[in-house]
């Protein structure tokens, strides 16, 4: 890593770089260490999901020389690019201009290489010419583009943002690596835990709707489970709402009454027999 890169760009707070004004290759490295090991702790101490982006981001701005914003990307099909968390609005711009254009390094670059680095977006008329075109809306000419994760056709992304044009060098890149590495599993185990809370939530409230039905009714849990589960079906509605509604109000939601017939009656058409003729 080019050490010595990274410790002369952080003596300029305004670009984004690290506080850490390294000297010689040792301290360098102990100084990117510590900054690293301090940004595993601020995302491990994160209270939601939505914290771990925001820090992730703030965090990157603050390590990785050249940087001048940044923004974790959510990628659907490889068409939608959704804005997670940003510093700036010329980050969040990106990810609007990529869904609306259906065209740029999130939408194709990212999929396929970790990184991917624009020294000037204004000239990238062969890979995005669209994008290209209204790079002055985003007001920053050069990015690196960062993969977190790629599961099938979704992809998780951290994007960053220099105030010149080849903003980003190799140490840029490198230690954008380190960040994004450490922010992949962050989220990872924040999305776990939120999915995990989430779900003894649900049980929870079936359970309580379960009781309901088992002292009203005389059912066995077995029972109560079944007949929560053929309401969810006959409503189109998941369990675990059907049972928060029997836990608020103490009754079963109603199921769907047939409809009346608004037509007038069907007459059959009788047909004579031959002999009847």
């Amino acid at each position: 890593m080019d050490v010595e890169n990274r410790g002369t760009h952080a003596s300029s707070p305004a670009q984004g770089r690290s506080s850490t004004a390294d000297g010689g290759d040792a301290d360098g490295l102990d100084g990117l260490a510590r900054d690293l090991a301090d940004l595993a702790r601020a995302l491990q101490s994160a209270a939601s999901p939505q914290e771990v982006l925001d820090r992730a981001v703030t965090t990157a701005v603050a390590l990785v020389p050249g940087a001048e914003a940044a923004g974790i990307s959510l990628v659907r099909a490889r068409r939608t690019v959704t804005s997670a968390a940003a510093t700036s609005l010329p980050a969040r711009r990106l990810d609007e201009l990529q869904t609306e254009l259906g065209e740029g390094p999130c939408l194709d670059a990212v999929f396929t290489h970790r990184s991917t680095r624009v020294d000037e977006l204004a000239r990238e008329t062969s890979r995005w010419p669209a994008l290209a075109a209204r790079a002055g809306e985003i007001g920053l000419p050069s990015m690196l583009c960062l993969q977190l994760f790629v599961d099938g056709d979704t992809l998780g992304a951290l994007n960053l943002l220099g105030a010149e044009p080849a903003a980003f060098g190799d140490a840029s890149e490198q230690v954008g690596l380190l960040v994004a590495a450490h922010a992949a599993v962050a989220v990872a185990d924040a999305r776990q835990l939120a999915h995990t809370h989430l779900g003894l939530a649900h049980r929870d409230v079936i359970g309580q709707a379960k009781g309901i039905l088992m002292e009203r009714h005389r059912l066995s849990a077995d029972q109560a489970f079944a007949l929560l589960s053929s309401v969810s079906q006959d409503l189109n509605r998941k369990l675990h709402e059907v049972a928060a509604d029997l836990a608020a109000t103490g009754e079963l939601p109603q199921r769907p009454q047939p409809r009346p017939q608004t037509g007038p009656p069907h007459r059959e058409r009788r047909t004579q027999h031959p002999e009847q003729r």
